[in-house]
């Protein structure tokens, strides 16, 4: 995909936001272990939290790539959140969570600008510092298209803590439980991998692993 930004438009990167997900909230959750769990007092608090750190940063004709496991808790659920929130351009990347909107569930598609399992996303702007490649997947990758050209690596899945979400080349973990429950700009990203070496992804940690 080849996006050109306008002046008045920014970029914003995000991941994992569960939205409706009972399990992954602490109060009320099934799991075992708070180290899985998010600190919000309700299920309520969450979503709210989540909304509100979009709207709150995005604008209404930003565009915001979300990088899968939109949202929990039924079919329901996908638009209720979409219609939550403002950015009137939204892209999604595929998540393991997001078979509805794969199935495209009663053209749930259309709520979004597209639907990708995978991207390679290739930005121009009038400002020459922002044209950057990316490549987006929901999953981490261990070696990526251009790598070795500087093409940086976007994804999420992992739900790694923020002193873990940077690996040791051009990848970078986006989801919002290693940035406050917030979504990333395009500058803050291009700013944190400028002098980031080019190698391979290794995972510190995985939380779907025994």
């Amino acid at each position: 995909m080849k996006l050109t930004i306008q002046s008045h438009q920014q970029v914003w990167f995000t991941s994992d936001t569960h939205y409706m997900h009972k399990n992954i909230c602490r109060v009320g959750s099934d799991w075992p272990a708070d180290s899985k769990t998010r600190d919000f007092g309700s299920l309520a608090d969450m979503n709210t939290t989540l909304v509100d750190n979009i709207n709150q940063v995005v604008m209404e004709d930003d565009i915001l790539f979300h990088l899968g496991d939109w949202s929990f808790g039924g079919y329901s659920n996908i638009e209720g959140f979409r219609q939550r929130i403002n950015c009137k351009n939204i892209h999604i990347i595929l998540g393991n969570h997001d078979h509805h909107i794969e199935n495209d569930k009663g053209g749930i598609q259309g709520l979004f600008n597209s639907v990708h399992n995978y991207l390679k996303l290739q930005i121009t702007g009038q400002q020459p510092e922002i044209s950057k490649t990316f490549v987006l997947c929901h999953y981490p990758i261990a070696s990526w298209h251009d790598m070795n050209r500087g093409v940086i690596q976007l994804h999420g899945h992992v739900h790694l803590p923020e002193h873990l979400k940077l690996h040791e080349g051009q990848a970078m973990d986006v989801g919002v439980d290693g940035n406050r429950f917030k979504p990333y700009s395009l500058t803050e990203i291009l700013e944190t991998m400028k002098d980031r070496p080019i190698k391979h992804l290794r995972l510190p940690n995985d939380h779907h692993e025994e």
